[in-house]
């Protein structure tokens, strides 16, 4: 006879081949006497494309992902439906305030809020399919639960059907990503009804009449963009002297502070939240300067809480195995992303570095380069940063606040989209491209821009960083005309010499 263990066991695994032929990518799950090769816990951005790559460099792999559908945070409920909703908000802005000057004459503009979040949400659901398709082509086995460590080479896994697994492997990719950090002191509640994090904030089923930001950093100025366009009154709050988050250029830290100003939004600069109370429907926040001073009280319909993300090991039980945690809650690892465990490596927002799905993307590809053929690489000083909001702001590599503490002489090369020909054509040529170069060298080191689509324009910033290019590199370089693309060329001419058109 069966017994209730074993009949359990049959259970699980029936389970699990036919999730896995659903997907069509069953070759039957590794075992303790023939493993995996290696199974990535965490099926976000760095995740998903650590599997993949595995698989197509030879390995049997698996990937383990709780959330029942992949690409983690930035595509559930981050990166993807946050641009969904900056997107058609701009659009909703354009066609009430911007297409008259242009001679588009429209009537009867309204939101259909219902529809807009439907638009959002169908975007996330075709993407996350998407990548179930690239498992099943690659052949990676997707294990639909949560993983908790019982040795270095093998997890439990509580499946979200029911039951649980064992899985082997010969090494593991942590990849699970971050959290949103909670208020320090607990002294405000998210509730993602009216105090919301940015999760919540992708949902709200009516516009706040005032909305309050804590936090001014990328996430905070992307989500308020998106309310401020569709009607709220947007405060945002920052406990530190400028906008933007690390990393940002504090030239145009100040652009975008103004050009957003313009827009709306109200900023409370050098100043601390210290609680927050509902009550008659409305939050009420007590606030003080950052140094201390006199307390105030912020009135709110909705209440954003955007101070940041922490790393996410819950549930790991890593201490079991002995991976190693920095001060800071972070996993530990060395130049070739081993963790304390040798076998067991580490990438994305739940390591080092900048909480950005690009850089996770390229660790994956690394750690799992490593492990085939012991050479893998990321440059960490090319890694871009975009603030999605209009107008957009991206940078690449060194500020000029960073190079003057580090007594470096440079070079600076600007150049307005007030004098770019085909911002002028679009009526939208708000801000500059900057080039900053090593006055020796002509080594470009950092690259920042504020105007119309510099998200898409900082990808030849980072060319220009990886490949070690000078001012005079681009400066030469044949860029089509008429495109905004010619203001990077002309800010690399003046970084080198002058430029041609201001």
């Amino acid at each position: 006879m069966l017994t209730v263990q074993r009949i359990a066991q049959k259970s699980a695994g029936r389970r699990l081949r036919q999730q896995a032929l659903q997907l069509g990518s069953w070759r039957g799950l590794a075992t303790a006497s023939e493993p995996y090769d290696v199974v990535v816990i965490g099926g976000g951005p760095g995740g998903y494309v650590a599997a993949i790559k595995a698989a197509q460099l030879g390995l049997k792999t698996a990937c383990v992902e709780k959330r029942g559908s992949l690409g983690g945070t930035c595509l559930n409920v981050g990166c993807i439906p946050s641009k969904a909703m900056l997107n058609n908000s701009h659009l909703y802005h354009q066609a009430q305030h911007d297409f008259k000057r242009r001679g588009i004459d429209v009537s009867g503009v309204s939101l259909n809020l219902e529809t807009m979040l439907g638009a959002k949400d169908t975007a996330v659901a075709g993407l996350t399919k998407g990548i179930e398709f690239l498992f099943k082509q690659n052949k990676v086995d997707y294990i639909k639960g949560a993983a908790s460590f019982t040795s270095p080479t093998s997890i439990s896994v509580d499946l979200l059907d029911g039951g649980k697994t064992e899985v082997q492997t010969k090494n593991f990719v942590i990849a699970t990503g971050s959290e949103v950090t909670p208020f320090p002191g607990g002294a405000i509640e998210i509730d993602e009804k009216q105090i919301v994090s940015s999760t919540g904030a992708l949902e709200l089923q009516k516009v706040p009449e005032k909305l309050v930001v804590i936090g001014g950093g990328i996430i905070g100025l992307e989500m308020g963009s998106v309310w401020s366009r569709l009607g709220s009154e947007v405060t945002v709050v920052e406990f530190l002297g400028g906008i933007g988050g690390a990393g940002i250029d504090e030239e145009v830290a100040k652009g975008f502070q103004r050009l957003l100003t313009k827009q709306g939004i109200k900023f409370k600069l050098n100043t601390k939240v210290l609680s927050a109370e509902k009550k008659d429907g409305k939050v009420f926040l007590k606030a003080e300067a950052a140094k201390g001073g006199k307390e105030e009280t912020l009135e709110a319909d909705v209440v954003l809480v955007a101070i940041g993300r922490r790393p996410y090991v819950q549930g790991l039980n890593l201490e079991a195995v002995g991976v190693e945690l920095d001060n800071k809650g972070r996993i530990v690892i060395d130049d070739q992303f081993n963790t304390s465990v040798k076998n067991i490596k580490c990438i994305g927002d739940v390591t080092f570095g900048p909480m950005l799905a690009h850089k996770a993307e390229e660790e994956g590809i690394a750690a799992v380069e490593f492990l085939k053929s012991g050479h893998g690489h990321v440059n960490y000083n090319a890694i871009p940063s975009v603030v999605y909001t209009h107008p957009e702001v991206a940078w690449v590599g060194k500020t000029e606040q960073e190079l003057k503490a580090a007594g470096v002489q440079y070079n600076i090369g600007k150049f307005n989209f007030s004098a770019n020909s085909r911002a002028k054509t679009n009526m939208d040529a708000d801000g500059f491209v900057k080039i900053l170069a090593e006055k020796e060298t002509d080594r470009i080191v950092g690259v920042h821009i504020i105007g119309p689509n510099a998200g898409e324009m900082i990808s030849e910033g980072v060319l220009a960083v990886e490949y070690g290019a000078s001012s005079e590199d681009i400066a030469r370089t044949s860029h089509a005309h008429p495109t905004l693309s010619e203001a990077f060329k002309e800010a690399a001419m003046a970084a080198h010499s002058k430029p041609i058109h201001m």
